[in-house]
């Protein structure tokens, strides 16, 4: 499908993906093959929907969102800015769906925060929130709220770790308890029990232009 005003935004839609009217679709947002955006979701700008997604009736989805392919947003879910979600992840709005009982009024809130990355085929089961930049593992399963920078893995997921803005695990804390990223060379620490914070750069702040891009593979950093 095609509309002039998209061309003006550059938007590309494939043709033969769907989008239901009205809704809002941000500057420079690409949507693939197969892929329905339904009446009332709000995409960001620079977003991009892979092959076979499927965005639900008032979905909010922030600015630089990667959707790969066969994922599906469901009503009740809120995405902020720069989530990275992996393919065939799982999101839910009812805890106990039964075909028998009809819950459209009862959908549940689920938030991912600024920067979470959900890994391939990871369920994250509705009702909870994922803090910024956690990194949850392929084929996780969250039945509760993940904390900003965590790590988390396994079925139920636990946290391993706490990972780097950039994606890497943190470790060897210097005598001041002080994490290194070996990428960004950003510093975190523990500012309390179970918290870890940027030292060097504000959660909400925008990453600087020379660290946007990686030079090196996660394996030649990881030490």
């Amino acid at each position: 499908m095609f509309k002039a005003a998209w061309l003006a935004k550059d938007v590309k839609v494939h043709e033969s993906a769907y989008v239901d009217e009205p809704c809002i679709i941000g500057a420079g947002t690409k949507i693939w093959h197969f892929s329905h955006v339904l009446t009332g979701a709000r995409l960001g700008r620079n977003c991009i929907l892979g092959q076979n997604c499927h965005v639900a009736n008032d979905v909010v989805i922030g600015d630089n969102v990667k959707i790969q392919n066969n994922v599906s947003v469901y009503t009740g879910t809120l995405i902020e800015d720069d989530v990275f979600l992996g393919p065939s992840c799982v999101l839910t709005n009812v805890t106990n769906p039964r075909s028998q009982v009809n819950r459209h009024s009862l959908y549940e809130k689920t938030l991912l925060r600024r920067g979470a990355t959900v890994g391939a085929n990871a369920t994250i089961v509705c009702g909870v929130t994922l803090g910024r930049y956690c990194f949850v593992a392929a084929g996780a399963v969250v039945v509760k709220d993940v904390p900003d920078y965590a790590l988390v893995m396994g079925n139920p997921a636990r946290q391993r770790g706490w990972m780097s803005r950039h994606g890497h695990l943190l470790k060897n804390p210097d005598a001041d308890g002080v994490l290194r990223c070996p990428e960004s060379r950003y510093r975190y620490k523990e500012v309390s029990t179970g918290m870890l914070r940027c030292l060097d750069l504000d959660e909400e702040a925008a990453l600087p232009a020379g660290l946007t891009k990686g030079e090196k593979t996660y394996d030649e950093l990881k030490g």
